[in-house]
């Protein structure tokens, strides 16, 4: 059998070309998306502040919350916990005695307290410090130097009033000892002097933070902070690392006490990258690449066998069984897939580092990311790809080697009908599992992109399955439409009337092709548009914006609300705050708010209720749906350290796109966040003040407001949008045109025959463009009905409107992309095929 299987494929390599090619593009989506994701879930944090300490303890950096519940069984009482816990985006401080205590532990040499705080540093011409990659300064005071250790390359320790940076911020900017820095915190505006430049040994500085070091007594009041952020333990020489552990740890009490790789833990969650944001893109890049990998692998490996019916009946006239021919189409397909994945899997690593380069450059992955080729990843992807191949080839050959032996003296060979029942079955079951996603489901949150995305998945595995009745009901008033106009256009609606598997075989890629890429855009387009919008109007009745690079502190915001002429302003702290619901706590963008004046600088368009005050807080209509909540309830929330305050719910308002679906007060939240700056202040005012403002601060940015431009994070998901649209378009496209390909080379019997009965290659050219035209509207057609109901229901979920276009020229470019694509899939392989050397042994004609 494998002897037989090897033949096969060296006498036929010209029509197993195109099965290779997807089973080669498969392996290597399948091997860089499985490579990006298993990258990102095993990345570690590249920098370890707390490198020169065997032993750390942390404030606290989750929220964890237990759920018990108690169920009665005979005569026992059974007890069930569930804890679950959500990442803080600030770090919870620690005993300001606790250092002390820890020193006195037997086998300590130092119990050193490390306050670290984000700062915003700059020198006074302007000119932003920012660390290796754009990355984050975090201040600390100068006792915790040691902890990495950073020692002086020049100058000397800070002093009351003074600094010291790394040296690769003095690099950077330029500065050097006896320099001035701006320094901005949440308490702030301070002119430090720069008293040193240190650095880590063989190096300027940590790769992934910048780090700025005060006066121990200056580390109170530069930070805001009530209390150190972590305690790292340096020990005796001798002492036993377990023991001291286990003393620590009955001195620490709750907090987290770390060793080894976990120390890392301890630093400011702000100077590690995130990889949160990652994984879900991640995971979204395999799950759409794995998803048009096996689509296309499987409708192409199905072409292949429906190809080749002449052979298997000629087996079965040599006396294959069934069985037989089932056993070798699966060997051919195992040894085809297991040849691809040798080109696969290298092209699939090159695919990897283009990707993660691309959403580094985009903002949407950590700039230290670093994809690592994974062994187990690429033989993963390898298997995959072999046993979708096998699985195709089975499913594709269970009619077709049932072929009667007397097909292979036929003139048309068809395989045996049958199986439209579980067709059906299966057309049923997914049909209704995408409804009952997009129904169910509220597409309005976090999940309604992926669901939206699962539920086009779903649709066109219904496609697939009633591709041949579906192309059937279509094919007919296409066909005849497009038909119109001589025996050319006849010929070419009936041919593809008489022969819809494949037209459907070759109709399914486009319908994938369109559906999931305009899915994407048109979903991800008309959330940019809806959060634009409700800036727009969010921010309207403000007469200008102030802003500054970094964020203005609110003593800052303060001073310049109490100008006269100001009749109303609207400042925003941005932070993230935690709340919980049945044991599960989840985290949301939230705002802290200052509102003052007689004139509103902020709409948000409030519900029901009020904005928030002193106790109590405003929530989005979401969030309030989602947990129930009504106006007057008392809601316990976790802010951005950990502290845990219980606040009355004073409002619901419903513009929550880019704004965030929790506010509280600003000084609240500037309290408990480690940053607690102020990002933008909206103004009402008369007179004079913008003169004002510019004279006072001459720092701060103001401008009319014209509708504020999408946040940064906003853009950087449109851009991971449009980036996976662009790697689904790729491999789509040439799916298509594999296909295309395939099911012209296979007609080479049919065109010699109509070469005899007289058409010349211009009539066939003709002929091959109608057809072309008819399978390309019917594709379309059907992903144009799939696409408006997925787009149409994300839509009616986000704002109430059935949305089908959202944007024309997008939608219209879609259209004409997909449409230009297959019309040229379709007519050059024809071309190459019809040329005098591709009918040999018949003349032009023409």
């Amino acid at each position: 059998m494998i002897r037989l299987a090897l033949g096969t494929l060296r006498q036929h390599r010209g029509a197993y070309a195109g099965t290779f090619f997807s089973a080669l593009l498969a392996v290597a989506l399948l091997a860089g998306g499985g490579l990006l994701l298993a990258s990102v879930l095993t990345a570690k944090p590249p920098a370890d502040r707390f490198a020169a300490a065997p032993i750390v303890v942390s404030g606290d950096r989750d929220v964890t919350v237990e759920k018990r519940t108690t169920k009665q069984k005979k005569d026992k009482v059974k007890v069930k916990v569930k804890v679950k816990s959500e990442k803080l985006t600030g770090a919870g401080t620690l005993p300001t005695d606790l250092a002390g205590r820890l020193d006195d532990l037997p086998g300590v040499a130092a119990a050193t307290a490390d306050v670290a705080f984000p700062v915003q540093a700059g020198t006074p011409h302007g000119l932003r410090l920012r660390g290796a990659d754009d990355a984050p300064v975090i201040g600390h005071g100068w006792g915790s130097a040691q902890l990495t250790p950073y020692s002086l390359r020049t100058g000397e320790a800070p002093g009351p009033g003074q600094v010291v940076i790394d040296a690769d911020l003095a690099n950077r900017s330029g500065t050097t000892v006896g320099g001035r820095l701006v320094v901005t915190t949440k308490t702030g505006v301070r002119t430090l002097v720069v008293s040193g430049v240190a650095a880590p040994a063989g190096r300027d500085g940590l790769p992934a933070q910048g780090a700025l070091f005060v006066a121990d007594s200056d580390v109170a009041s530069v930070s805001g902070l009530p209390g150190p952020t972590a305690v790292a333990i340096l020990a005796r020489p001798g002492t036993d690392p377990v023991a001291l552990r286990e003393a620590v740890e009955g001195v620490a009490g709750d907090a987290p006490v770390l060793t080894g790789a976990d120390r890392v833990r301890a630093d400011l969650p702000g100077a590690l990258p995130d990889y949160i944001g990652p994984i879900s893109i991640f995971g979204f890049v395999i799950g759409i690449t794995a998803f048009a990998a096996v689509f296309v692998l499987t409708g192409t490996v199905t072409l292949g066998v429906r190809q080749r019916l002449r052979e298997l009946a000629l087996l079965r006239t040599a006396g294959a069984t069934p069985a037989q021919l089932r056993r070798l189409l699966g060997l051919e397909s195992v040894l085809l897939a297991g040849v691809a994945a040798l080109p696969g899997l290298p092209l699939g690593v090159v695919f990897a580092h283009v990707v993660a380069a691309r959403f580094q450059e985009l903002g949407a992955v950590p700039a230290q990311f670093v994809v690592q080729t994974n062994v187990i990843v690429l033989i993963a992807a390898a298997a995959a790809g072999m046993l979708v191949t096998f699985v195709g080839a089975r499913v594709a050959g269970r009619r077709a080697v049932r072929i009667a032996p007397t097909q292979a003296l036929a003139e048309n060979v068809n395989a045996p009908t049958g199986g439209l029942v579980l067709r059906t079955a299966l057309a049923v079951v997914t049909t209704a599992g995408a409804f009952a996603l997009l129904v169910f489901v509220p597409l309005d949150g976090p999940l309604g992109m992926g669901m939206s995305f699962v539920s086009s998945a779903l649709l066109l595995c219904a496609v697939a399955a009633l591709g041949p009745l579906l192309v059937r009901v279509l094919t007919t008033p296409v066909s005849r439409l497009i038909g119109i106009g001589g025996a050319t256009g006849w010929l070419a609606g009936l041919v593809t009337r008489a022969e819809r598997r494949r037209v459907a075989a070759v109709a399914v890629p486009l319908v994938l092709m369109f559906a999931i890429n305009a899915t994407m855009l048109l979903n991800s387009v008309l959330l940019d548009e809806l959060t634009g919008r409700e800036q727009a109007a969010r921010t309207a009745p403000a007469t200008a914006q102030v802003t500054a690079p970094g964020g203005l502190p609110l003593s800052t915001v303060r001073e310049l609300l109490a100008l006269d002429g100001l009749t109303g302003a609207a400042a925003t702290v941005p932070t993230r705050a935690i709340v919980e619901q049945d044991g599960k706590p989840e985290d949301y963008a939230t705002q802290g708010l200052l509102v003052t004046g007689t004139e509103a600088a902020l709409d948000l368009d409030l519900r029901t209720g009020t904005l928030p005050g002193d106790g109590t807080f405003a929530a989005s209509e979401y969030v309030t749906e989602q947990y129930g909540w009504r106006v007057g309830d008392d809601v316990s929330v976790w802010l951005a350290d950990g502290y845990q305050v219980h606040l009355r719910l004073a409002g619901v308002y419903a513009r929550a796109r880019g704004f965030g679906d929790l506010a509280l007060p600003a000084d609240l939240v500037a309290a408990h966040d480690p940053r607690g700056l102020v990002s933008t202040v909206g103004l009402r005012y008369r007179g004079d003040v913008p003169e004002r403002i510019a004279a006072s601060w001459p720092g701060l940015r103001l401008a009319p407001t014209l509708g504020a431009a999408p946040a940064g994070d906003i853009q950087n998901q449109q851009g991971a949008w449009e980036l996976m649209v662009v790697i689904s378009l790729g491999f789509t496209a040439i799916a298509v045109v594999n296909t295309f390909a395939i099911a012209t080379a296979a007609r080479r019997r049919e065109f010699a025959d109509l070469r005899l009965a007289g058409a010349t290659t211009r009539q066939l050219h003709r002929l091959l463009g109608r057809e072309a035209m008819i399978t390309v509207t019917v594709g379309l057609a059907l992903g144009v009905l799939v696409t408006a109901i997925v787009v149409g229901a994300f839509g009616s979920a986000q704002d109430g409107t059935w949305w089908v276009f959202v944007d024309a020229a997008t939608y219209a470019g879609m259209l004409g992309g997909v449409a230009a694509l297959g019309l040229v899939a379709g007519a050059v392989p024809a071309r190459i095929l019809l040329r005098r050397r591709g009918l040999p042994a018949l003349s032009d004609g023409r």
